[in-house]
C-alpha cells in the first residue's frame, strides 16, 4: 500500500520533524510513505472573508494538482465522519482489499481546505470538532495510520 500526506505548510520546529521522522520510520515495515508539502499563503491579520476564499483556493490548487488519480483520497475536516482508531484501521485494511493500493490523505493550511478539494475527496475524515495546528496534525495523522497498521497485523498497541 501507498500512503500519501499531502500537507500544506512546513514543519518548522524540530520537535515536529523528528516526530515525523519516526513515524515515517515506523510506518516502513507496513506501506510506502510520502509526505508532499505545499507552500502556504501568507493570511494577513484581519483578512476578510473572501480574501479567505481566495487564499484557500489558492492553497486548493496546489493541492489538486498534486493529487495522483488513481488514489482514495481522504480529506481531514472537522465536518467529515470520526472513526475509532479500528474504524480506521478497518477503513484502510478494506481499501487494500478492494484493490485501492494508494491512499492520500489531505491537510489543508490554516484556513482548512477549498471546496474544491473537499469536493475532490473520496471521504471526509474528522479528528475532532477542536481545530488542531497543521504541523501538529501531521504527527497525529502517522501516529493514527500508524496505529492502524499495528492493527490490521494483530500487533499489540497502546490502548
Amino acid at each position: 500500500m501507498k500512503i500519501t500526506i499531502i500537507c500544506v505548510g512546513k514543519l518548522k520546529e524540530k520537535y515536529w520533524t523528528q516526530a515525523v521522522e519516526e513515524y515515517s520510520k515506523r510506518l516502513g515495515r507496513y506501506c510506502t510513505l510520502q509526505i508532499v508539502e505545499l507552500p502556504d499563503e501568507k493570511t494577513p491579520d484581519n483578512a476578510s472573508h473572501a480574501m479567505e476564499e481566495i487564499i484557500k483556493k489558492k492553497e486548493g490548487d496546489r493541492i489538486l494538482k498534486a493529487l495522483k488519480a488513481d488514489s482514495y483520497k481522504i480529506a481531514l475536516a472537522i465536518e467529515g465522519k470520526m472513526l475509532a482508531s479500528e474504524e480506521l484501521a478497518d477503513k484502510i485494511n478494506n481499501l487494500g482489499i478492494l484493490g485501492k493500493s494508494h491512499i492520500s490523505f489531505i491537510i489543508g493550511g490554516s484556513l482548512g481546505l477549498s471546496d474544491e478539494v473537499l469536493n475532490k475527496a473520496d471521504f471526509k475524515l474528522s479528528f475532532s470538532k477542536m481545530t488542531f495546528p497543521h504541523q501538529m496534525m501531521r504527527v497525529i495523522l502517522m501516529e493514527q495510520i500508524y496505529r492502524a497498521y499495528r492493527i490490521i497485523h494483530n500487533e499489540p498497541y497502546h490502548k
